[in-house]
């Protein structure tokens, strides 16, 4: 946001010193770069956040096409691409970021980040083995994790896990995915107990509780968790258990769970009523 009084006040005094300088027109010149300075990085801080995606990137790619010496203009650019969810676009700014003279090991984060979001892990794996060990934050082990998941090392998925942690205040998402790795190792208790914690940190997210109650499918606990939750949650919660007792052959208890999903939901639950019509004429068929 700009300050009038704050830019009248900066004129004024470029003028006041044009007084007894022959330069007047540089003096007034520079004070205005100052004063635009202050309300780019203002801007920018928006684009940033609240701004459209979109619009970030075409303000961001404008900017750093006419300053492309100004590696925080091409930083802003990568972000507001991975922002857009154009994330191979984003990667190969990111690239050129990490590459340049001020790059930083936070950059090559964000650039195995980028990555990631792309499917490509091996790049993702090759670029995080370039940071030293001594940079320990929250973002790096948390793609540590991820990449070790992904390559199906366990034991180091375990330990970057429980690394990222201890490294963040809001620990929530790395909970729900290391949850979710335990729940594709088989490991459906310890899965619980990090989807319960996570919970724990932040209870509305659904993704979460979906998770919850797969978790607990996967042991036969098909009844809910007692957690907070919306009816129109409960009703898709009981249409997750109600598929997941399907699939393991509780077809009864599965069925009753669809109707139960049918029932509590606030509007018309196709989905549910499709699946309850089709097992219920699979059944008629003997």
């Amino acid at each position: 946001m700009r300050h009038p009084i704050l830019i009248s006040l900066c004129i004024a005094g470029a003028v006041g010193v044009s007084g007894c300088n022959r330069n007047s027109d540089a003096d007034v010149k520079r004070a205005m770069k100052s004063v635009n300075v202050i309300d780019e990085t203002n801007l920018n801080d928006i684009m940033l956040t609240v701004g459209d995606p979109n619009e970030a990137v075409a303000y961001f790619a404008k900017a750093s096409q006419e300053n492309p010496d100004r590696i925080d203009l091409k930083r802003g650019l990568a972000k507001s691409l991975i922002r857009a969810k154009k994330p191979l676009e984003g990667a190969k700014v990111w690239a050129e970021v990490a590459a340049s003279a001020e790059g930083t090991n936070d950059d090559k984060v964000e650039l195995a980040d980028a990555y990631i979001r792309s499917n490509e892990w091996a790049k993702a794996e090759t670029t995080l083995n370039t940071i030293p060990p001594t940079h320990e934050t929250y973002e790096r082990y948390r793609l540590e994790a991820m990449v070790a998941d992904a390559n199906k090392k366990w034991k180091k998925a375990d330990s970057f896990y429980e690394t990222a942690f201890g490294l963040t205040t809001k620990p929530a998402g790395v909970l729900n995915n290391w949850g979710f790795s335990k729940l594709t190792r088989g490991d459906f208790g310890g899965a619980e107990k990090l989807f319960t914690q996570a919970l724990s940190y932040d209870s509305s997210n659904f993704t979460t509780k979906n998770n919850l109650v797969l978790a607990r499918a996967g042991q036969r606990k098909y009844d809910l968790p007692i957690i907070s939750m919306t009816q129109e949650e409960r009703a898709q919660l009981l249409y997750t258990a109600a598929l997941s007792a399907i699939k393991q052959g509780d077809v009864t208890t599965g069925k009753g769970l669809l109707e139960d999903a049918v029932e509590t939901s606030p509007r018309y639950f196709e989905q549910a009523q499709r699946a309850l019509d089709a097992l219920n004429a699979q059944v008629a068929k003997g």
